[in-house]
């Protein structure tokens, strides 16, 4: 008996997983992991104060209300060289603040590549669920053939 509550060899959990050595393994592994994500904050120096950034430096559209002046479209490949909100998305939309009545560029996303990205994530997706099924019905025809086999041997030896 094992802590399955059942016979050593139809226990589904493997008993090379309470090792203390991989348990040891896990626990170092895991305080790894904890330890990056939390250790940003641990560590970060107390006494540095906030970047500020200052309001002239932010765009007129940050700061104020607007009017989109032309809709979300894709970047020309001169604006794409020229204007640096087009590295963002691809997709730039011309747009006029109304107190200080300045025209300025917007990156923006696109229905279009909303839609793209979608599809392309459901793809991805079906995939994976396919790829995974698959190698769940291989692992269960495996350990069919395991039992089976047990089977075969426990019969023979009658």
């Amino acid at each position: 008996m094992n802590f399955c509550g059942i016979m050593e060899s139809d226990c589904r959990i493997p008993t090379t997983c309470c090792r203390p050595r991989i348990l040891v393994l896990h626990a170092l592994f895991w305080g790894l992991v904890s330890l990056r994500v939390f250790g940003a904050s641990i560590f970060s120096n107390v006494d540095e104060k906030p970047t500020v950034t200052k309001p002239a430096a932010l765009p007129c559209w940050q700061i104020e209300e607007f009017v989109v002046a032309t809709e979300c479209r894709h970047c020309r490949d001169f604006e794409a060289k020229t204007l640096a909100v087009c590295s963002l998305t691809g997709y730039v939309e011309q747009i006029n603040c109304t107190k200080s009545n300045k025209g300025e560029y917007k990156s923006c996303r696109s229905s279009l590549m909303e839609e793209h990205l979608f599809w392309k994530f459901e793809g991805a997706m079906l995939g994976l669920t396919v790829l995974f099924a698959l190698v769940v019905v291989a692992r269960q025809r495996s350990l069919d053939r395991l039992a089976s086999e047990k089977v075969r041997r426990q019969i023979e030896s009658i």
